[in-house]
């Protein structure tokens, strides 16, 4: 087991469900309190939202943020010491870079929970302030979707998601995102899907919520992260409290750049892939970015038995 690397993958906003870590709570005591605890630190009944619902309040953007956060950590605090001590590089899909740096000790849980709960209301103001959009866009390569979206002239929209080869997000101003997303299908997308957001997500609409988002993370302290985290932003490794702070703010406005981070990744060559919290989502995504790759997923506590008996068995 010492010689195992494990690769952190932490999901973001969409893979939230309605009942997430309730089991995880029935079994684990530790877990129990920390759902108590989180509730205390927002003030909000996030436990039960979490738990039990409706999903119309699970789904809004300031409750969806801490929720998957807090279902990761919690998943993080089930693992074995010597499952954790073998992290060696860490990456989040947009919120999920929050995670990265709260399972890498660079942030307080407190002080994690807040900044997403922050986060989630900023976003969720700006996308009232500036209604926008979003839409994936299947089987264009990169530069194809980014000169479809800088020949649209009905308002913003720009790539928002480089998630996987072939599958790219776009964002932006509804009528904008409407004419690329057709645009895109003319020029050969196999589909343009919209999705079921509350704003323009890593798009220049997102600018309101940036100072917003720079005093909350210059209230907490971060700290130098135990392993590297790839920020979303750069694509490159984290190792610092002060490029983490400031790549944080960048990454509101800046597209994500999923594939890019997984190779980045890959260079470090962890034997095992770990997706942590709610949903697939990641492993999927990966599976499609390196076919030779394969991702465990830990949402309870028989998929953390089961990860750790991976480990063991090398």
């Amino acid at each position: 087991m010492s010689q195992a690397s494990i690769a952190l993958l932490l999901p973001g906003q969409g893979s939230q469900f309605v009942g997430m870590g309730k089991g995880l709570a029935q079994l684990e005591p530790e877990v129990k309190a920390l759902y108590e605890e989180a509730d205390d630190i927002l003030g909000v009944p996030l436990s039960r939202i979490c738990w039990d619902g409706p999903d119309d309040d699970l789904t809004r953007t300031e409750n969806a943020q801490p929720a998957i956060l807090l279902h990761s950590f919690a998943v993080w605090s089930m693992l074995p010491e010597e499952v954790r001590a073998s992290a060696t590089v860490a990456a989040g899909h947009s919120l999920g870079e929050f995670t990265a740096y709260l399972t890498s000790g660079a942030l307080a849980f407190d002080d994690a929970l807040r900044l997403v709960r922050r986060r989630g209301e900023l976003m969720a103001a700006s996308g009232r302030e500036r209604p926008g959009t979003m839409a994936a866009v299947i089987g264009l390569d990169p530069s194809t979707v980014q000169a479809i979206c800088d020949g649209v002239s009905a308002g913003t929209v720009v790539p928002a998601n480089y998630n996987a080869p072939g599958q790219i997000v776009i964002s932006g101003d509804v009528a904008a995102v409407e004419r690329a997303a057709a645009d895109s299908l003319e020029a050969g997308a196999k589909r343009a899907l919209p999705l079921n957001v509350s704003g323009a997500f890593h798009s220049p609409l997102m600018e309101t919520a940036r100072d917003g988002l720079r005093e909350a993370l210059r209230g907490v302290e971060i700290g130098s992260p135990a392993f590297p985290v790839v920020a979303n932003t750069s694509a490159t490794q984290v190792t610092d409290g002060e490029s983490a702070r400031e790549l944080l703010v960048r990454q509101l406005t800046s597209p994500v750049r999923w594939v890019e981070c997984v190779g980045v990744m890959s260079e470090l060559r962890p034997n095992l892939w770990l997706e942590l919290g709610p949903g697939r989502v990641l492993s999927g995504l990966l599976r499609r970015i390196d076919r030779t790759q394969t991702a465990h997923a830990a949402a309870d506590m028989q998929e953390i038995r089961d990860f750790a008996e991976a480990l063991e068995n090398g």
